[in-house]
């Protein structure tokens, strides 16, 4: 009897092995946007850290998804984390290209000290060029905010580079980064979410 509990024990295990491989390697979906749970950049292995919806009112704006080399469930371990790191998004609503720009440039601001934003401000104005330049984002668009250390950040529009040379301040990238993970950020439910949370219904946030 215990032979035959054991071996049916074992059985189901193997079984059911493959199908929690399959399940820790298929993609996140959200809201149709799939997330592969890992990415490769400058040669480095990224993990999605979390990824989520971005509300505004009732009305799905973008998705995104956070990539780490390790996994991290605090905005203060997620900023001093080392290595490359992205944020990847996608438009799920047209949208004005420049009125972005100065949604996150305002985010950025509201999260950073005086000095904080002083030295991210070329990057800024950079930030705001490249948006301005685009007209508009369309559903379906994406990019990538991509941080190299000793590079700096990289924004790639729809698999392409948006501008000739990184933005070479280091306190750029995590100025950005604190539009969603900052302590008044865009989305406090996305926020949660790009830490690792487990996805609920009905999520609302704020403006960018």
């Amino acid at each position: 009897m215990f032979r035959r509990a054991l071996l049916a024990a074992l059985t189901s295990a193997a079984l059911a092995a493959p199908v929690l491989s399959f399940a820790q390697q298929a993609p996140v979906e959200v809201a149709g946007i799939k997330f592969e749970r890992e990415a490769t950049l400058a040669g480095s292995k990224l993990q999605l850290n979390g990824a989520g919806l971005r509300y505004k009112l009732m009305f799905k704006v973008y998705a995104a998804g956070l990539y780490l080399g390790a996994k991290s469930a605090t905005a203060e371990a997620v900023l001093a984390a080392p290595g490359p790191k992205r944020m990847h998004i996608v438009m799920l609503r047209e949208i004005d290209a420049n009125e972005l720009g100065k949604l996150f440039t305002r985010g950025m601001e509201d999260n950073a000290t005086r000095e904080e934003f002083a030295k991210a401000i070329p990057g800024t104005i950079k930030l705001g060029e490249i948006f301005a330049a685009r007209k508009k984002l369309a559903s379906g668009d994406y990019f990538d905010i991509d941080y190299v250390p000793g590079a700096g950040t990289t924004i790639v529009v729809n698999g392409k580079p948006a501008h000739a040379e990184p933005i070479r301040e280091a306190e750029f990238f995590n100025s950005l980064l604190k539009i969603w993970l900052g302590k008044a950020p865009a989305d406090a439910a996305l926020k949660e979410l790009l830490l690792g949370a487990e996805p609920a219904t009905n999520r609302r946030g704020r403006d960018s």
